[in-house]
């Protein structure tokens, strides 16, 4: 196990010089600067003539000052700190999450296209395929996260032009093949699409053949529970074009206060996430070890669906992890337990300071049969605080939930 915990946090280590100087204004040789960027609030821009009005107005796929719905100083900045992140040129920072999953598939996709999307795919994901895409025309095909390269590629159409990954996969926590995915993609010209939220800067996207990477910048990037934002980073310059146009098109952004939030917890990304993560895997391990428990879906365990695409492919893993109880425990104990603890919020999200936990059983839907956990199921993302006191929490959550079944 010893190799494995060394894994769970390398890649933050190789992340934090990046995180602190990243994104950052050059300050001018005349004048000092502070060390962080000021924030700038505004719509409209001056220009000093109507020339000077025009030429800038050319220049809306740089980091140019054009108009405040098409980005502020300060969202330029983050972009290019999550562009360096991601290993990617460019990134467009959106509103939220959704709206960063949203965003690329109506850029990319246009009326008789059919995308492809993995059953545990992010439910509000889901619900925009099956909703706005198809009144756009767009039909949706789900695959299991964890098929094979011949029925990815049987299942691909002449007309096939996004294939959508999550890895590891929401709520079940599936880990993708990403290169497969990749290659069967590009071999019929198609585009792969990744939220790759969970892998924030230990899975680099397009080293391994993505072509639009995904943030939600809620989660650990901002860290403490406060922003909603996302982002879309691609690697390539024409892909770039039709995404930012798309932006423009849509008037999506996110606002200045926002963004300098976000930039602000990036710094201490690293730091917090290594924390994280070691806090995760102890906590893991010792639900690993609980009678009441049949599986910890953790990527990190062998137990957990596509382990062994993660030790191949990620430089660390993150603080999100799934639990499976005993087939045998009921849905309303496991609820019991859930509404004992103390320091677990009960709540939606992820990746902020706190640790939360959210009841998965019945609240996840999916297309293809024996997609789910036999045992009632819930998610843990743990937190800052000490992972003893966390577990002495969940000790207690488990007591009641034996107490609830004597009962």
């Amino acid at each position: 196990m010893e190799n494995t915990a060394k894994q769970v946090t390398s890649g933050w280590k190789r992340l934090s010089s990046l995180l602190v100087q990243g994104g950052r204004p050059e300050p001018t040789p005349e004048e000092g600067s502070f060390v962080n960027a000021p924030v700038t609030r505004g719509s409209t821009v001056l220009f000093p003539s109507l020339a000077a009005m025009k030429e800038q107005g050319l220049r809306s796929h740089e980091h140019e000052l054009i108009y405040g719905a098409m980005g502020s100083p300060i969202q330029h900045e983050l972009e290019k700190l999550i562009a360096l992140i991601e290993g990617g040129t460019h990134s467009q920072v959106v509103s939220s999450g959704l709206a960063a999953c949203t965003l690329p598939l109506l850029a990319f996709l246009n009326a008789g296209d059919h995308l492809l999307l993995p059953d545990s795919v992010y439910g509000p994901t889901r619900r925009f395929a099956g909703t706005m895409l198809a009144r756009l025309g767009i039909e949706t095909s789900y695959y299991a996260p964890l098929a094979n390269e011949a029925t990815i590629a049987g299942m691909m159409r002449d007309n096939t032009r996004v294939v959508f990954a999550e890895s590891p996969g929401s709520h079940t926590f599936e880990v993708q093949d990403v290169p497969m995915l990749a290659r069967v993609a590009h071999e019929r010209n198609a585009l792969l699409m990744l939220d790759n939220t969970w892998g924030i800067g230990i899975f680099q996207p397009f080293r391994h053949g993505v072509d639009v990477s995904i943030q939600a910048l809620t989660k650990y990037p901002a860290g403490h529970s406060d922003v909603i934002a996302g982002a879309i980073t691609v690697a390539d310059g024409a892909l770039w074009k039709d995404l930012r146009d798309a932006a423009i098109q849509i008037g999506q952004l996110a606002g200045p206060d926002d963004c300098w939030l976000t930039l602000r917890g990036l710094r201490t990304m690293a730091v917090r996430l290594e924390r994280q993560a070691q806090s995760a895997l102890l906590v893991a391990q010792w639900l690993r070890g609980r009678p009441e428990v049949a599986r910890v879906l953790h990527p990190a365990f062998e137990e957990c669906p596509g382990h062994e695409f993660w030790r191949r492919d990620f430089e660390g893993a993150s603080s999100l992890f799934g639990v499976e109880l005993r087939a045998d425990l009921s849905v309303a104990a496991m609820r019991d337990m859930i509404d004992a603890l103390a320091l677990f919020g009960i709540g939606a999200s992820w990746g902020g300071y706190e640790s939360l936990v959210l009841p998965t059983t019945g609240g996840v839907r999916r297309s293809l049969p024996d997609a789910m956990p036999e045992g009632p199921s819930f998610r843990l993302h743990i937190g800052l605080e000490d992972p003893n006191d966390l577990i002495a929490d969940l000790e207690g959550g488990l007591e009641v939930l034996r107490a609830s079944l004597a009962g």
